[in-house]
């Protein structure tokens, strides 16, 4: 096939821009003058720096552009509007790399909104990529920015398809449906696997597993009722109501699901754990299944393991400065444990992830034992914990200990015989990097003493201990300022005398799903096991005495960092109380 040559828009007027701005009455002289002494200094281009000076707004500067050039502005507020199976022909990366988007076709040609028409290696990469003929647009760069996220991460288009096949299945042979009993025994195995077979079934399975990975779910609840069926997706650590099938399929798509995650269908009345991959957006992504036997039926959990969306650097982590210093240091000591604390989902595994990558090079033996391996690094042995079969952590860690280990990753620290053989881990000369359960970071301690490890032993192998939460990032989209009340001025220990800062809340909008958040960011409580620390510790001190230590040497607490977050207008009042407590309230 030959090659497809790659069309840049020619510039037909013979004004420079900035003079062909002041000859419409856009800027004056002075201005142009005052933007071009900028852009002398700095690089950058025209528009550019009108819109860092805050001059114009990004869409009228991109209308001059657009006029300037003799090509069409095309506004996109409206995503639905968009072609969203042309624009999925462009990967995400070109798309985020070159701010461009797909927006529909056009006269046998691909139409292309670009916030630079004139990038000419961003047009020659997306016409040998497409190999058709482009029709460039101009938008805004936010617009773009907005339509790339809603293509390749929003939700609307999945649940739309999701609502419309439920709708036909409903409107297929209604009268059919029969009522299902209170003790929701299956009518049959083997019919339900036959239907678990249909297009219908598989394209509902497909979508639903789709939409959750666009929308960035990390959990899909399914959960049968006595009459109907609920599905639920966590995203951004809240669960949200999505479309159920309708009520001909439920039985079918859990029959689906069992077969893909490779459990007996035939089993109604045990717990089952399975697993299986699914590929989407050019990227392969895991899916753990949990399946619990409930009183109306089976209820599954899939938990979506998405490794490309998770970069496991350790600078992306949301640590202070002072803080990641601390961490840097403490991870390059050559033995000692380090201990990450805080409940289910909140981002330990990350956490630990991203130091492993630290630590990872070709002269250090890397050995972690996990239940389950949740992701797979490269150059670091993983194990998986299988108890059945006597595989558990102490019977693991025992084994790593022969292998000549430099450091050791242990899933989760919980009985006593795990800890034991840590501590002996890390008094040989190894660096152990584990998880705990505790709501902060100095009480990991007292649970650590209470399940009879001796104090002398905890203060000559502990080096640090980190307790994290994770707080809703506030949506970009719809970001605005937001008035505190005095109580929560309190709670949460700001002295609104002495800040100057605004406080921000999400108004809610499509991007977000209308919650206000997009994403979520971490907090921090950090405790540094040093000589103060230990000295308190062997003394008999408790968990108060121990947090008042860390306190006066400057480590806050989950409070502390979370108003940290509140204060950057990343985060709200109500997410950072949701998860610290606030028990050092000033008088």
């Amino acid at each position: 096939m030959a090659a497809i040559a790659a069309k840049t828009p020619e510039i037909k007027n013979q004004l420079p821009f900035g003079e062909w701005l002041v000859s419409k009455g856009f800027l004056n002289r002075d201005e142009l003058s005052e933007a071009l002494k900028e852009q002398s200094r700095h690089g950058g281009k025209l528009g550019e720096i009108l819109l860092r000076t805050g001059k114009q707004e990004s869409s009228t500067i991109t209308r001059f552009l657009a006029d300037y050039l003799s090509l069409e502005y095309k506004k996109l507020d409206d995503v639905s509007k968009i072609d969203m199976n042309t624009a999925r022909l462009l990967p995400e990366a070109i798309a985020k790399r070159f701010c461009l988007v797909a927006v529909g076709t056009e006269e046998n040609n691909i139409v292309v909104a670009m916030a630079d028409p004139l990038d000419v290696v961003a047009i020659d990469t997306i016409t040998q990529r497409l190999q058709r003929e482009i029709k460039v647009v101009v938008s805004t760069n936010g617009e773009i920015v907005h339509a790339i996220e809603m293509i390749y991460h929003g939700s609307d288009v999945e649940e739309q398809h999701l609502r419309d096949l439920v709708e036909i299945e409903t409107g297929q042979d209604d009268q059919k449906i029969e009522t299902v009993t209170n003790d929701n025994q299956p009518e049959s195995d083997t019919e339900n696997q036959q239907a678990a077979t249909q297009a219908p079934v598989i394209r509902f399975v497909d979508l639903l597993l789709s939409q959750a990975v666009k929308s960035r779910a990390s959990d899909i609840h399914i959960e049968p009722q006595e009459n109907s069926m609920v599905i639920r997706m966590r995203i951004d650590g809240v669960l949200r109501d999505m479309v159920p099938p309708a009520r001909k399929m439920q039985a079918a798509v859990i029959t689906r699901i069992k077969i893909l995650s490779d459990m007996d269908i035939a089993e109604h009345r045990l717990p089952q754990d399975g697993r299986f991959k699914i590929k989407t957006s050019g990227r392969d992504i895991d899916v753990r299944v949990s399946l619990i036997p409930v009183i109306y039926g089976e209820k599954i959990v899939m938990r979506i393991l998405d490794a490309g969306a998770i970069n496991h650097s350790i600078e992306n982590l949301g640590f202070e400065p002072r803080l990641m210093d601390e961490f840097k240091t403490i991870l390059n000591q050559p033995h000692g444990i380090i201990i990450i604390t805080g409940p289910t989902g909140s981002g330990k595994s990350t956490t630990l992830y991203s130091a492993l990558n630290f630590l990872k090079s070709p002269t250090e033996n890397i050995t972690t034992v996990e239940d389950p391996v949740e992701y797979r690094l490269k150059g670091i042995n993983q194990i998986q914990v299988k108890s059945e079969i006597g595989l558990d952590f102490a019977s693991c860690l025992r084994a790593i200990l022969r292998q000549d280990p430099d450091v050791i990753l242990v899933g989760e620290i919980r009985d006593k015989e795990t800890v034991e053989i840590a501590i002996k881990a890390s008094l040989t000369g190894h660096l152990v990097l584990s998880t705990f359960h505790t709501n902060d970071a100095p009480s990991a301690i007292s649970r650590l003493i209470y399940m009879g490890i001796e104090p002398y032993l905890l203060v000559s192998s502990l080096n640090l201990i980190v307790a994290q939460r994770l707080v809703r990032r506030i949506c970009e989209h719809c970001k605005e300022p937001v008035e505190l009340s005095e109580e929560l001025l309190k709670r949460l220990n700001i002295d609104q005398q002495k800040t100057q800062n605004t406080f921000y809340h999400g108004k809610g909008c499509s991007a977000c799903g209308w919650s206000g958040y997009r994403g979520r960011l971490p907090v921090f409580e950090f405790l540094v096991i040093d000589n103060d620390i230990r000295e308190c510790i062997i003394s008999g001190g408790n968990e108060m005495q121990i947090r008042a230590i860390s306190r006066q040497k400057g480590y806050g607490g989950l409070l502390e960092s979370g108003v940290s977050k509140i204060l950057e207008g990343l985060t709200t009042a109500e997410e950072v109380l949701g998860v610290a407590y606030t028990e050092n309230i000033k008088a």
